[in-house]
């Protein structure tokens, strides 16, 4: 298992993140950070030989009912990995998000459009990972996006937070038992149900037990999706989610300076 943090479009924090993660994940697309506005010399140095994945567009719906939306969409994912791909990105992840959600005609569009982008992935060189977002209105519920990957086989990003904020420890359970064995990457961060999201691992109300104990032979990457500037914090939680997979994580004085 590779254990890394999420940056979102800050690219001066790839450099200050913890050299002790072996990949970052930076935010790309919509405007908030062109992929081609990103410097690829200094996005190395600032790697400093960590691995790189992207977040595709926040914004953006996978699935409309307009079929030139939906091909504009397409094409628009299509140049962001081509371009990543350059950059050398290994995984990006995409939002499942539909107009219309509880429309069941709108699943057979949903995997068409799901097959899509990951194919434009291939050809650009990089693993899409698609996202489980059902606690948003517009988000395909967790068990929509089950049938979808196995339809598509599309791999998939498992947020463990937004997954309790859909249904509670419950439905982690669930996605778990049914298609770990789809799961690629994971987003790791903590919730409370009252609204409180990307908490420190262990300030909030997730169980992870059945994390640790459904995915001990997890081999792909995990990614903190942690939204503090406080690097102990942050390595506390760290050490926590490499602890679910029977890893250690350097503590900030463990690591050694860089530059």
């Amino acid at each position: 298992m590779q254990l890394g943090c999420t940056v979102g479009v800050d690219l001066d924090l790839v450099a200050a993140s913890s050299q002790a993660f072996d990949f970052v994940e930076i935010g790309v697309g919509d405007g908030s950070l062109p992929p081609e506005t990103i410097n690829p010399d200094r996005l190395a140095n600032d790697l400093a030989g960590r691995d790189l994945l992207v977040h595709l567009p926040y914004s953006g719906t996978l699935t409309s009912y307009a079929p030139e939306v939906n091909d504009g969409f397409v094409a628009y994912q299509r140049r962001l990995l081509e371009t990543v791909g350059d950059l050398g990105a290994e995984k990006a992840v995409l939002h499942a998000t539909s107009d219309d959600r509880d429309d069941v005609a709108f699943r057979e569009v949903a995997a068409e459009q799901l097959e899509r982008v990951v194919a434009a992935g291939e050809d650009a060189g990089v693993e899409v990972v698609v996202e489980n977002v059902g606690h948003h209105h517009d988000g395909i519920q967790l068990s929509v996006l089950g049938d979808l990957v196995r339809e598509t086989d599309a791999p998939v990003c498992f947020d463990v937070g937004h997954a309790y904020m859909e249904g509670g420890n419950g439905a982690i359970k669930r996605f778990l038992r049914s298609h770990a064995d789809r799961i690629s990457h994971l987003h790791l961060h903590d919730v409370r149900r009252r609204g409180d999201t990307h908490l420190p691992i262990g300030a909030g109300e997730i169980d992870y037990g059945p994390v640790r104990e459904t995915l001990a032979e997890f081999d792909g990457t995990a990614a903190l999706e942690i939204f503090t500037d406080d690097a102990r914090l942050l390595a506390d939680s760290a050490e926590r989610a490499a602890g679910m997979f029977g890893t250690t994580f350097p503590t900030p004085e463990d690591e050694t300076p860089t530059g």
